[in-house]
């Protein structure tokens, strides 16, 4: 089975990805350097992982990869960067097409994929509102609302989870964790939820050691620049109490490295998640051995509150089960180890693999 896997970079990741690359002059050497940096690794299916010669891999929206592998086929230079990853599939004789950027090539893109391309598979777990997806033989994701709601338009959708990525393993053994909470995530005047969890949660600063790798919004950016302060953009403003424990955003192996220096790992969904849980950080944060603790709601198998993970119902019992889980440093431990057990176990590259080829065929 030739499997092409497309992936969309985070923008915010980008400039990253530029400065661990720089001294890449090859496609082979610069999608090398994503790959071990494990950005977004927890989405990466084994025969990628594994570096089989019937997968192919690449960042379709990075034109610099992208155009450093049109360079190597002959193609001008000026070529689209949609013609460039419709020649990659070609090239490559794919026979299952998996795209983790839909949005960016959606309907029309599928339409015109090479006749050796047997299936079409999308990720995309979150709401894509009028958006038309119905092209895709497949549409796969881990929040069954989202999933009930693809099927509601008439397109199939299944459930698929993410991975477990190893190279977390080497994180989680760290036995040093200075860092009593940790936060990272986006911040925006969307996350109005979240921002009111981070407030409260920030007043423990002065007991312990909270820190919070914040990927600001532009608009919060502007607000809280010199010339923004004489706008009326406080709405945008991150409160006094978080930005005194902000720093900046983290990404791929930083952010693995992140974790491993903290006891607790402050989850939290953003607004439009609904009762659905499972974005990224509960991988992350599990696969690196840190206490999750986060929002309740309905959470992939395994994660379950006071046994893998810790869940909360407001910003005071959040401040609360904090607050528990530090003065008993033991029993942190112990559901720590006891999420990163079954995070391990249960969601392996092997199982996400399976599954994965189940849906294909």
């Amino acid at each position: 089975m030739r499997v092409f896997q497309n992936f969309g970079l985070y923008p915010a990741y980008m400039h990253r990805l530029n400065k661990l690359a720089a001294s890449a002059n090859a496609f082979s050497e610069r999608r090398q350097v994503f790959l071990s940096d494990s950005f977004g690794a927890c989405h990466l299916l084994k025969t990628v992982v594994d570096g089989s010669s019937d997968a192919f891999f690449t960042t379709g929206d990075d034109p610099i990869t992208q155009r450093f592998w049109a360079q190597e086929h002959g193609l001008p230079t000026s070529t689209a960067l949609e013609q460039i990853l419709l020649s990659q599939i070609e090239d490559h004789r794919t026979e299952i097409f998996y795209n983790l950027d839909p949005i960016r090539y959606g309907n029309e893109f599928v339409r015109k994929l090479p006749g050796t391309v047997k299936r079409s598979i999308a990720w995309r777990a979150a709401p894509s509102g009028n958006v038309d997806l119905g092209a895709y033989d497949l549409l796969v994701c881990n929040f069954p609302t989202i999933i009930e709601s693809y099927r509601g338009r008439g397109w199939r959708a299944e459930y698929m989870a993410p991975s477990h990525d190893l190279a977390m393993d080497s994180y989680a053994a760290n036995s040093s964790r200075p860092i009593d909470i940790l936060f990272v995530g986006g911040y925006s005047r969307h996350h109005s939820r979240r921002a009111e969890i981070l407030e409260a949660v920030s007043e423990l600063r002065k007991d312990f050691r909270v820190v919070y790798h914040l990927d600001r919004s532009r608009l919060t950016r502007l607000a809280e620049s010199p010339l923004g302060w004489l706008l009326p953009l406080n709405d945008h403003r991150r409160p006094k109490g978080i930005r005194a424990v902000s720093r900046p955003p983290v990404f791929g192996r930083d952010l693995y490295r992140g974790i491993s220096q903290a006891k607790i790992v402050l989850n939290g969904a953003v607004d439009m998640a609904g009762s659905d849980r499972g974005n990224m950080r509960c991988w992350e944060a599990l696969g690196c051995g840190a206490l999750m603790i986060s929002d309740a709601g309905n959470y992939p198998n395994g994660m379950i509150d006071g046994t893998t993970i810790v869940t909360y119902g407001s910003a005071q019992s959040a401040v609360a089960s904090i607050r528990t889980a530090l003065a008993d440093q033991t029993r942190l431990r112990e559901i720590a180890a006891a999420g990163n057990m079954m995070i391990k176990s249960r969601y392996s590259k092997e199982a996400q693999w399976e599954s994965f080829t189940q849906l294909c065929r």
